[in-house]
């Protein structure tokens, strides 16, 4: 492991454990940024404990600027922070210090996209280009969001406390989105590898943390056991050379299935509770995929017309396109997405892409690849669209 990857694995953590120490979200990601600054320097080889050598470098670090500053707040801040190194912490119901840093910023005050955006950023150590990517919004409109989630906290004075028992369930909407939004970045990343294997691996475990923590909540078990039967499938995603696997070409032999044993589990518990949500059908939209040697496509297409309603989205609307073509072929998919509006978004060309060369229409197809490629962020991605792009006839008529 080198030092990037103890950034990536440790940077929300020591985020959340100095906001926690000091109630300020600038002073504890400036302290954590320093830190990581100075092991760059310092570090011959990495420490035992690396993200513990963060926190405590960035503690100390924020000790010292706070002491040369004159400001009452300084003053007050330098104190809370002295008078905590040595105290056991009151943390309420929520005792992970992500989890509680989540439900903090998911404040009711705070706009709902802010409330995501800030703890993307926070949390999952996303960078603005990755956050713009899940959002498919400009880079500039996600900073704003950011600047003005954090200007919000600090004027109307939220505090960074853990909300009351009775206070989580009116926050568990936009934390599930933050954990959902982690995952997938961690599963089809915006730069470098394809896979990041920390982002996968924290927001499950916080997944498991929330479960929990909430265990009379069924969309807290449907995303659960959404990303354990979507992470089940990560060892087949790649090929021998790095290349991108798609769903119906994978190995399945290489499923994790202890993993889809406990997914599955999960979804059949949801089902007695009889309390549909989003993520509920989505995680059995995946237990389909998961179920036997192939997909049952009617049944995938009927689980997409009931999340629809829940989930009016684009992307959903994308996804259904995929399975009724499966079902009713792909003239009637490429109706369906005529009126599809998912600008950025190099998914929905490609869709296009492969249901025109089904259909023959190779001219077309090498256009919609085009756009594709032209959009598509991640290396790997990119590479097997180039790839289907130059099956087709160089020059189409």
């Amino acid at each position: 492991m080198d030092l990037a990857s103890v950034y990536r694995a440790e940077y929300g953590r020591c985020v959340a454990t100095l906001v926690r120490l000091l109630g300020d979200i600038n002073i504890a990601e400036e302290a954590v940024q320093d830190a990581f600054a100075t092991a760059l320097e310092k570090w011959d080889a990495l420490p035992p404990n690396p993200g513990a050598w963060i926190v405590t470098t960035a503690r100390n670090g924020a000790i010292d600027r706070l002491r040369r500053e004159s400001t009452r707040e300084a003053r007050h801040a330098q104190a809370l922070l002295l008078n905590q190194q040595d105290q056991p912490q009151e943390v309420g119901p929520v005792k992970d210090d992500q989890l509680r840093l989540i439900f903090t910023c998911c404040h009711p005050a705070l706009a709902p996209d802010a409330r995501t955006a800030l703890t993307l950023r926070l949390l999952g150590g996303l960078e603005v280009p990755e956050i713009a990517r899940a959002y498919l919004v400009p880079e500039a409109t996600i900073a704003q969001r950011i600047v003005r989630a954090k200007r919000k906290i600090r004027d109307a004075g939220i505090p960074y406390r853990v909300p009351a028992a009775e206070e989580l369930p009116d926050r568990l909407t936009p934390v599930l989105t933050v954990l959902y939004l982690v995952f997938n970045e961690g599963y089809t990343a915006t730069t470098g590898p394809l896979i990041r294997t920390d982002l996968c691996a924290e927001a499950i475990r916080l997944a498991r943390e929330l479960a929990a923590l909430m265990p009379d909540e069924p969309e807290v078990f449907g995303l659960l056991a959404l990303l354990l039967l979507t992470e089940a499938r990560r060892p087949a995603r790649l090929g021998p050379t790095g290349e991108l696997v798609l769903l119906p070409d994978q190995d399945r032999s290489l499923w994790n299935r202890t993993l889809i044993a406990e997914g599955h589990e999960l979804v059949r518990r949801c089902l007695r509770r009889a309390r549909p949500g989003p993520y509920q059908i989505q995680a059995a939209i995946n237990a389909v995929h998961t179920d036997g040697a192939a997909t049952d496509w009617s049944q995938v297409l009927a689980l997409y017309d009931q999340l629809l309603p829940l989930m009016p989205t684009p992307i959903v609307a994308l996804n259904r396109a995929v399975a009724v073509a499966e079902v009713h072929g792909p003239a009637m998919a490429l109706a369906v997405l005529e009126d599809l509006d998912l600008p950025g978004y190099h998914l929905l060309p490609a869709t296009r892409a492969d249901l025109l060369v089904r259909l023959g229409r190779e001219a077309q197809a090498a256009a919609e690849y085009d756009q594709a490629i032209a959009l598509a962020g991640n290396q790997t991605e990119r590479a097997f669209l180039e790839a289907r792009r130059a099956t087709l006839d160089p020059d189409p008529r």
